[in-house]
């Protein structure tokens, strides 16, 4: 355990990071969940709603600092690939 009070900060502060990062990330999973989903079932309508849902999650998870934007353009791609296929 550390002795320094700013090293006690530290720790304080990277679990609360941590933490909100886990959530954020969390929360884009199931969306992206929630987009392959849709179009398992070939529903265009749902998938497109699901897609613009999943893009700002992660676009809000990028301007956050959890994911590198161009980790967040290909996640985007991606899922706007997949809807794509459906006929």
């Amino acid at each position: 355990m550390a002795n320094i009070k700013s090293a006690k900060k530290r720790i304080i502060v990277a679990r609360t990071r941590n933490e909100r990062n886990k959530a954020i990330k969390s929360g884009v999973k199931t969306c992206i969940k929630k987009v392959e989903a849709a179009v398992a079932n070939n529903d265009k309508e749902l998938a497109a709603k699901e897609l613009v849902a999943a893009t700002k999650a992660i676009d809000m998870a990028c301007t956050k600092g959890v994911y590198h934007k161009n980790n967040a353009a290909r996640k985007v791609s991606r899922l706007a690939k997949l809807v794509n296929t459906i006929a």
